[in-house]
Order: structure tokens, then C-alpha cells, then sequence
């Protein structure tokens, strides 16, 4: 599960920075869509790891009470 919760996080970030270059890249009227610009003449793949950030997206509330919950913070709650 450890595994599983360091990739969920990895591609969270990953998402996460990507959305932020795309926000800056529309006040700088750029396309900074790292993953388009990478995967973009791969439209299924492309479309696969934005599936795959959504998917992680859902595991990490699902199960975010319960890995974080585990920690010296548990114990003050």
C-alpha cells in the first residue's frame, strides 16, 4: 500500500505542477501543457495520465484519513 500511496502522490504533483504551468502559460499566452507537449501526437496515452492523475486524485481522499491519520498527529485527536 506504501508503494501504491508514493505513485498516487508522484502523479498527483506531477498534475498539480502541470495544471499551475498551464494557468501561467495562459496569463503569459503560452502552451505550457507539459504532458500535451511530451505525449501530444499520443492522444491515448495523453489522455491515459490524465486518467491516471483523476485516479489518483480519488485514491488519495479515499484513503487520506487513513494514511495520515497513522502518524504522531493521531494521537492529539
Amino acid at each position: 500500500m506504501k508503494t501504491l500511496h508514493m505513485v498516487t502522490w508522484i502523479l498527483l504533483v506531477i498534475g498539480g505542477l502541470n495544471w499551475l504551468l498551464v494557468g501561467l502559460g495562459g496569463f503569459f499566452g503560452g502552451n505550457w501543457n507539459v504532458v500535451n507537449l511530451l505525449l501530444g501526437s499520443w492522444p491515448q496515452v495523453e489522455w491515459l495520465v490524465y486518467i491516471l492523475v483523476g485516479l489518483s486524485a480519488v485514491y488519495e481522499i479515499v484513503t487520506h484519513k487513513g494514511t495520515h491519520m497513522s502518524g504522531s498527529s493521531a494521537s492529539m485527536m
